[in-house]
């Protein structure tokens, strides 16, 4: 049994957890979330979700099969999805009693003292109402071209930028992969998962693979980047499959699933 020190918890779930390969919205795994987070709550935990989707969902609703390549049009897109993301979240929370509130971000908020201090602040109320944040980056402010400042890159960092910022205990991290491996599983047969990562290393960086669906933008690499923020603020992460909500269960039950980085 993993031993893990969790009364504030963040979930990162990635837009393959929520969006099928074929762009349609994963309704089940959506309502799957929203029980697991409120039955934690309802037990005494505080829980922050941090939830990519925006653009996968925008995708769907709109008719499109593929991501556009102008940053106009992908933020156009991210603003519908946010919308009609958090509002198949509120419906599927409302089932179990659990109130929730969207905090979206940009990365400059946590380099200015007053902002800083004023979404900590936020975090907080909200917390303190038993109310679920629901976390994503801004992507109608945030743009990625010229190496923009207020971009965090992924939702990989900012979950654990939020993690770190507000003190969590633990950052479970639900992707398309059932943990770290030695290597690519999809390509190494003989890769192995390891169940335990004390530290990131340069090797542990070299063992990292590329990216995952053609829906979101994260990859191990990334992944492993927000580990070893995590493990320098004291917290503990865990990288688990997120086909199934449920396996959050499990984790905080002690059960070894995935892999525990701390």
């Amino acid at each position: 049994m993993r031993e893990l020190h969790a009364k504030r918890v963040v979930i990162k779930v990635g837009t393959s957890s929520l969006v099928y390969p074929d762009g349609a919205i994963n309704l089940r795994a959506i309502d799957q979330l929203a029980f697991v987070i409120s039955a934690m709550r309802h037990r005494g935990r505080e829980v922050v979700l941090v939830s990519s989707g925006a653009i996968g969902v925008g995708l769907n609703y709109l008719g499109l099969k593929k991501r556009p390549k102008a940053i106009p049009e992908q933020q156009a897109i991210a603003a519908v999805g946010q919308t009609e993301l958090v509002s198949i979240y509120k419906e599927r929370f409302a089932v179990y009693e659990q109130k929730i509130g969207q905090v979206l971000l940009t990365r400059d908020i946590f380099v200015y003292p007053e902002s800083h201090q004023n979404v900590l602040n936020t975090f907080e109320a909200l917390l303190a109402q038993n109310v679920i944040p629901i976390v994503n980056e801004n992507d109608t402010v945030a743009v990625d071209e010229l190496d923009h400042e207020t971009k965090f890159g992924d939702n990989d960092q900012l979950s654990a930028i939020v993690a770190t910022n507000i003190g969590a205990d633990l950052l479970i991290m639900l992707s398309d992969i059932d943990g770290f491996y030695t290597g690519n599983p999809n390509a190494d047969a003989n890769a192995e998962l390891l169940t335990r990562v004390e530290r990131v290393t340069d090797a542990t960086y070299e063992q990292a693979g590329g990216s995952g669906s053609r829906f979101g933008t994260g990859g191990m690499v990334t992944k492993l980047k927000a580990a070893e923020r995590m493990l320098a603020a004291h917290g503990q992460m865990i990288l688990a499959n997120g086909e199934d909500p449920a396996i959050i269960f499990k984790i905080l039950a002690g059960e070894p699933v995935g892999t525990l980085f701390g």
